[in-house]
C-alpha cells in the first residue's frame, strides 16, 4: 500500500513544529497508488503518466504521516511481549549503554512494512558491528491484534536473511496491547489509520534513532537506508559511546540535513578540522626533528 511520506518537524527542546512541504503531492501520488486501477490484474504494457496533485487529501490519509518529535522522552515503562511470549519493558531495551533503532510496523502488512524492514535489515548488514553489541534493535508492531507467534517468524527470517546468527540477542520483535501501541507511536510522532476498503493500515516510512537512555535522536525516512548515514546517526545517538575516532571526526565535520536525507560537510567545521589535522601532521614530523637535534648539540664537544 503506497504510504505518505508527510512530516513535520519540531526544534528540541522548544517543540515548535513546521509542516512538511510538497504534502498535496505526495498526496496526489498516494491517491492514485489507492484506485481501484492500481489494484487490477496485470495487462499489456501501458504509457507511464504522472497523476495530477490532488487538491485535497483522500480520506485514507487524513492525519496519516509523520510529526518528529526530537529530543522528547520514549514512555519506558510500557509493557510489551517479545518473539518468545515473555513479558517485558521498553525501557529492558534502554540501558544507557548503547543506541536503539526503533522501527514501527505491523507483521502481516502486505508490502510496506516488509520493503522497510528489508531496507533495514541491508543496511545493518553493511555495517561491521552486531546488534546487541553496538547498538540494540526494537521492531513493535503497531497492530494490537498480532502474536508473539507471528513475530518470532518474522525474526527467524530476517535473522536468516541477514546471515547473522549473533545477531538474535539485540533484534527483538515485539507485540503489545492497544494501549501500549498507541502511547509509543504517539511519543515518536508516528501516525497510522486503519483504512476498512483495503483492509490494512495507512502508515509513513520511517525508522527512528534513540540514545541509549531513550530519547528520540534522529528520524530515517524511505525504504532503503544509506549505511553511513546509518551508522553515523548511532554514533550521535550514542553520544561518544560507540563508533571510532574517524566516525567522531566526521560527525563534527558533517551536519545532518534532513532534506536530503543524510548528512553534509559544515564548510567552517571542516576548514577547523582540516587546520587541526594540519598542525597535528606537522607537530608529528618537526618535534622528533627538533629532540634529535638538541640532543646531537647537547652530546657535541663545542658544547661541552
Amino acid at each position: 500500500m503506497c504510504m505518505p511520506v508527510s512530516r513535520r518537524r519540531t526544534r528540541p527542546p522548544a517543540g515548535s513544529r513546521l509542516p512538511f512541504r510538497g504534502g498535496a503531492v505526495v498526496l496526489g501520488v498516494l491517491a492514485a497508488c489507492l484506485s481501484p486501477a492500481a489494484r487490477a490484474p496485470a495487462q499489456a504494457p501501458q504509457p507511464i503518466t504522472i497523476p495530477e496533485p490532488a487538491s485535497q487529501p483522500v480520506e485514507e490519509l487524513a492525519g496519516v504521516g509523520i510529526e518528529e518529535k526530537l529530543g522528547d522522552r520514549l514512555p519506558l515503562e510500557l509493557e510489551f511481549l517479545d518473539e518468545d511470549g515473555r513479558r517485558v519493558r521498553l525501557g529492558d531495551y534502554f540501558r544507557g549503554e548503547r543506541p536503539v533503532l526503533l522501527t514501527t510496523v505491523y507483521y502481516g502488512c502486505p508490502m510496506l512494512c516488509g520493503l522497510i524492514l528489508n531496507g533495514q535489515m541491508e543496511a545493518m548488514k553493511a555495517l561491521d558491528w552486531t546488534p546487541g553489541q553496538a547498538y540494540e534493535v526494537v521492531t513493535v508492531s503497531f497492530d494490537p491484534r498480532e502474536t508473539p507467534a507471528l513475530a518470532r517468524l518474522k525474526k527467524q527470517n530476517y535473522l536468516k536473511a541477514m546471515e547473522r546468527p549473533e545477531a538474535a540477542a539485540g533484534w527483538h520483535f515485539l507485540t503489545g496491547p492497544a494501549e501500549s501501541i498507541i502511547r509509543l507511536t504517539d511519543a515518536i510522532g508516528f501516525r497510522y489509520r486503519w483504512v476498512e476498503r483495503e483492509k490494512q493500515f495507512a502508515h509513513a516510512a520511517a525508522i527512528v534513532i534513540c540514545t541509549p537512555d531513550g530519547r528520540v535522536s534522529r528520524y530515517l525516512y524511505g525504504v532503503q537506508f544509506n549505511p553511513r548515514t546509518l551508522r553515523l546517526s548511532l554514533v550521535e545517538a550514542s553520544e561518544g559511546k560507540i563508533g571510532s575516532t574517524v566516525d567522531h571526526v566526521l560527525l563534527y565535520c558533517l551536519k545532518y540535513d534532513p532534506r536530503a536525507g543524510r548528512y553534509s560537510i559544515v564548510a567552517d567545521r571542516f576548514m577547523t578540522a582540516g587546520a587541526a589535522l594540519t598542525v597535528a601532521a606537522m607537530a608529528v614530523w618537526l618535534v622528533p626533528r627538533w629532540v634529535r637535534d638538541a640532543r646531537r648539540r647537547a652530546a657535541s664537544p663545542a658544547a661541552t
